[in-house]
């Protein structure tokens, strides 16, 4: 079965690994997966931000309830 890769530096999708780890995010199972890489990350990054926030705040603020005088 055939992995796919998105480039971030040349913004192409690889079939196989063809280019350095450096420049890559994957393996992705489909080509449209890989071609979406970006997107995905961006939105996952965005989920744990919120994440973070929601719970600073549940622990009683931004800096998690301390406070310095």
């Amino acid at each position: 079965m055939p992995e796919f890769w998105f480039n971030t530096r040349t913004g192409a999708v690889e079939e196989g690994r063809v280019s350095d780890w450096s420049e890559v995010m994957g393996p992705y199972p489909t080509r449209e997966a890989a071609a979406r890489a970006l997107a995905t990350a961006r939105a996952r990054t965005e989920a744990w931000d919120r994440e973070d926030r929601e719970d600073r705040e549940w622990a009683g603020g931004e800096d998690g309830g301390s406070s310095s005088s």
